[in-house]
Order: structure tokens, then C-alpha cells, then sequence
């Protein structure tokens, strides 16, 4: 291992006892393509080594293909960080051929490099042989619906795989297709991110298909992905049915108030949901009310993010009157809203009685000095409750929080 470079040297010198070596951090280190080479030698011996970060070292398609050699042989390597490295279709090939042999790599982190299509269908294939990799994250690079295709084939086959990352890609509502239809049939993937995808509606309702059926799914990402009211609908009838889904993130779509009704229906009638996320989605008042419906009847949701919803002192007054009734929420989100001193008034009510929230981000709500003691008088009823807020007076506030 000594032999690797100067620079190397000088990080093996830092550990007394080198030769056990379990963990190689070398971020920011722009690695030459010797070095590479050199590195990929001694991962094939290695019989230590668990985890390489090897974060923004640029070493391109020529360094992955001298790891991908040293993954064939290599009995040790659970975590590679291959996060910012120039790598492309070729060296995700390399990387694929790698993995096929492989039995002990569980985590690869591919995010922010050049692999597009080609480059997915190589690590599609590897997946049907691979019976070790765990994680495998390919956020921000160029996978479109075909790359898409490639991996959602490799799901329906794939029998270890639990967490794919595919954020900030191109997969649109065709790629969103084949990842609905592939949910369908896979019984191991927990974690699903396909958030800033474009996938709209018609990709919404694909995903929801495969929800209907899917029994293992718990996390699914949907962020910034242009879904309205019409796609809500197709999730919202997948939540009538699945009872694996505890995390669905739904942040910065265009759901409005109508959208939020398909939620509030589904809330009514699904027992897994744990947290939903439908910050800045613009579901006003209206959709507050939808909402704190659901609420009333739902006995699993503990923690809901209302956040830049355009949500007024009229819909603060439909939340608060649920959380009455509601046993169940730990967390409410409402900063950067409309409520003020009207709708804290009622909130503070709520206080008075609730006695399940702990989490009550009311920040950035246009509260003054009137708002603030209506929240504190229901804060001497309340000791388990948290203010979060950096615009309410701290006057009558500061003695509880």
C-alpha cells in the first residue's frame, strides 16, 4: 500500500497501524491516472479496506475501469463513494462488469457524474447477477426513460437491492412507467427517489399502479416533479390500498386544494402513512380544510409539512379544530404562511387541549404580540409542545420555549 504514491504515504503514515486500515478518505484529492492504477492494485489484495471515499478525485472512466478490475477480486469493500468523478457510460460499464463478480460491496454512490443510458443498462445487467449491493445512488447525471427501462427491468429481478437513488435526472413520465410497472413485481426496494424528474401526471399515475401492488416500498420521493391534482388523484387511490408506505414526499408540485382533497380521502382510509410532505404546493385554505377532514379520521400520520401552502387564518382554524380530535400528529409544519394573529388565536386553543403534538412550526406567519399570547396562554396548558418561530414576540413566549 506504501507504494503508491507520495501522497498516499503521507495518509498511510497518519495511521499507526496501516496494515488494518478499514476506512480511506481521499476527498477533494485529484487522484492521476497512475495513482488510480496503482490504487485499484492494492484493492485487489486488500483485505481490510471497508470503506473508499474517493469524492470529487475526477478519476474519469480510466480510474473506474482499475476499480472495477480490483471489485472482481476484492473480498473486503462494502462502501464505494465514487460521488463527482467524471465517469461515463464507459467506466459505468467497467464498474457493471465489477459488480457481476463482486460479493461483498454493498453501498456504490455514482451521483453527480456523466453516466446516461448506455451507462444504466450496464448497471441494469450487473444488478440480474449481483446478489450483495444494498444502495446504489445515481442522482444528477443524464438517465433518461431508456436508462430507466434498463433499471426497472433489473428490479423485477433483483432480489437485494433497498435504496435506488435516480434524483435530478431526465426519466420523465415514460420512466416513470417502467420504475411503476417494476414496483409491481419487487419485493425488496424500500427507498424510491425520483424527485426532480419531470414525471407529471401521467407519471404519477404509472407510480401508483404499482403502489396498489407493491408490498415493500416504505419511502417514496416525489419532489419537484410537476404533479397536479390529476396525478394526486392516481397516488391518493394507491393509498387506499397499500399498507407498506410510511414516507411520501410530495414537496414543490402543484397539488392545490384539489389535489389535497385525494389526499384527505386517502388519509381517511390508509393505516401506513407515517409523514407526508406537501410543502409549497399552494393548497391554500380550501385545502387546509381538506386536509384537517382527513385528519380527523386518520390514526397513523404523525408528522405533516404544510410549509408554504398560501394557508390563512381560516385554514389554521380548520387545523386547529382537527388537532381536537386528532391523537395521532407529533409534528404540524406551518412556516411561511398567512395565519397570523387570527389563526394563532386558535391555534393556541388547540394547546388547551391537544395533547400529542410536540411540534408546532408556526414561524414566518406575519404573528404579532396578540398572536404570540394566544399562543402562550394555550403553552400553560401544554408542557410538551415547541414554538419554532423567528418572527413571534419573544414577550410572552420566552419562558416556553
Amino acid at each position: 500500500m506504501r507504494n503508491v504514491c507520495q501522497r498516499f504515504n503521507s495518509i498511510v503514515d497518519s495511521y499507526h497501524r496501516y496494515q488494518t486500515l478499514s476506512t480511506l478518505n481521499l476527498w477533494g484529492f485529484r487522484i492521476q491516472e497512475v495513482v488510480a492504477k496503482h490504487l485499484g492494485n492494492v484493492l485487489e489484495h486488500n483485505t481490510t479496506l471497508i470503506i473508499l471515499n474517493l469524492w470529487g478525485c475526477e478519476i474519469g472512466d480510466l480510474g473506474a475501469q482499475y476499480l472495477g478490475d480490483a471489485l472482481q477480486h476484492n473480498m473486503t469493500l462494502t462502501t464505494l463513494n465514487l460521488y463527482h468523478n467524471s465517469i461515463g457510460d464507459v467506466g459505468a460499464q467497467h464498474l457493471a462488469y465489477g459488480l457481476q463478480h463482486n460479493t461483498t460491496l454493498t453501498t456504490l454512490d455514482l451521483r453527480e457524474n456523466h453516466i446516461r443510458d448506455l451507462g444504466s443498462q450496464y448497471l441494469g445487467d450487473a444488478l440480474h447477477y449481483n446478489t450483495t449491493l444494498t444502495t446504489l445512488d445515481l442522482g444528477s447525471n443524464n438517465i433518461k426513460h431508456n436508462g430507466a427501462q434498463y433499471l426497472g427491468d433489473a428490479l423485477q429481478h433483483n432480489k437485494t437491492l433497498t435504496v435506488l437513488d435516480l434524483r435530478n435526472n431526465r426519466i420523465e413520465d415514460l420512466g416513470a412507467q417502467y420504475l411503476g410497472n417494476a414496483l409491481q413485481h419487487n419485493t425488496n426496494l424500500t427507498t424510491l427517489n425520483i424527485c426532480r424528474n419531470s414525471i407529471g401526471d401521467v407519471g404519477a399515475q404509472h407510480l401508483g399502479c404499482g403502489l396498489q401492488h407493491n408490498k415493500t416500498l416504505t419511502a417514496l420521493d416525489l419532489q419537484e416533479n410537476h404533479i397536479g391534482a390529476v396525478g394526486t388523484q392516481h397516488l391518493s387511490e394507491a393509498l387506499h390500498y397499500n399498507t407498506t408506505l410510511t414516507i411520501l414526499d410530495l414537496y414543490s408540485n402543484c397539488i392545490e386544494h384539489v389535489g389535497a382533497k385525494h389526499l384527505a380521502d386517502s388519509l381517511r382510509h390508509n393505516t401506513a402513512l407515517t409523514k407526508l410532505d406537501l410543502e409549497s404546493n399552494h393548497i391554500g385554505d380550501v385545502g387546509a380544510q381538506n386536509l384537517a377532514n382527513g385528519l380527523r379520521h386518520n390514526t397513523t400520520l404523525a408528522i405533516l409539512d404544510l410549509s408554504e401552502s398560501q394557508i390563512g387564518k381560516s385554514g389554521a382554524q380548520y387545523l386547529a379544530d382537527a388537532l381536537q380530535h386528532n391523537k395521532i400528529l407529533t409534528t404540524l409544519n406551518l412556516y411561511y404562511n398567512l395565519i397570523e394573529d387570527g389563526g394563532a388565536r386558535h391555534l393556541g386553543n388547540t394547546l388547551r387541549h391537544n395533547t400529542t403534538l410536540t411540534t408546532l412550526d408556526v414561524g414566518m406567519n406575519k404573528i404579532g404580540d396578540f398572536g404570540a399570547h394566544y399562543l402562550a396562554d394555550g403553552l400553560r396548558y401544554n408542557t410538551v409542545i415547541l414554538i419554532l418561530s423567528v418572527s413571534i414576540s419573544c414577550l410572552y413566549l420566552h419562558f416556553f420555549i
